[in-house]
């Protein structure tokens, strides 16, 4: 990343999101950017191989979740099937006091992250290999977390159920979503309600350089996850809530 690419980065991210980047938090990213093109020749980490596509459809796109947040951003966050760190690792460079759990069942790809967080010297990172049903049931992560995140893991019915038994009541769950944002979220309502969830907004993005229009899907943990919940592993995507 040289200089022009530096200041496209934070022309993008203040336009978008209204963030000044620190040069501390550019050299960050600068960093990553460089450690994921190099272990991405050898690791399938990300089908994105140019710095370019790293920026707009992984930093930036990661950091579009401060839309639902604003001036009120987690202390606890939880992201589910992290792969890469996304959104994760970008949002702990720009809110440095988060304490943050990256969760993901495939080792190569969690040893990537704890490479990463190691390499930027980010503190109060936890990296877990696991599955969301798993720790969903565990006492130490279930709704402990203010808001549970995750980017392109699964359909909205099938996430609720990963995301929601993790957070506590008065925090929320974020998704990434494609252009079926809006069409998952109808589909997703019943199941956010049994689990203890309700819609609060669906926020459209347009990120630079990507046709595909993009949606946080933004929902209020309003009451407790009900004991059945999460089922046993691979019963939520086999069997979605309806």
């Amino acid at each position: 990343m040289n200089y022009i690419d530096m200041e496209k980065l934070v022309q993008d991210l203040r336009s978008l999101v209204g963030i000044q980047l620190t040069m501390r938090q550019l050299a960050a990213f600068k960093k990553y950017e460089e450690v994921l093109l190099e272990w991405n020749k050898n690791v399938n980490l990300t089908a994105i191989r140019d710095g370019e596509g790293i920026r707009n459809k992984h930093f930036l796109d990661s950091l579009t979740c401060m839309l639902a947040w604003r001036d009120r951003p987690p202390e606890r966050l939880i992201d589910i099937g992290t792969g890469a760190g996304f959104p994760g690792i970008p949002l702990k460079i720009i809110m440095p006091r988060l304490q943050l759990t990256l969760v993901e069942s495939v080792g190569k790809k969690l040893e990537f992250c704890r490479h990463m967080v190691e390499v930027l010297g980010l503190e109060n990172v936890t990296c877990l290999q696991a599955r969301a049903e798993e720790l969903g049931l565990a006492r130490e992560h279930r709704e402990k977390y203010d808001w549970a995140v995750a980017r392109a893991v699964a359909n909205l019915p099938v996430l609720a159920e990963y995301l929601l038994p993790l957070v506590r009541v008065g925090g929320g769950m974020l998704a990434q979503k494609g252009e079926t944002g809006p069409a998952e979220a109808h589909k997703a309502d019943r199941a956010i309600h049994v689990l203890g969830g309700r819609i609060k907004q669906l926020i459209p993005v347009l990120l630079p350089g990507v046709t595909e229009e993009r949606f946080l899907v933004v929902v209020d943990k309003v009451s407790a996850t009900p004991p059945g919940y999460p089922r046993r592993i691979g019963l939520p995507a086999k069997r979605p809530i309806s």
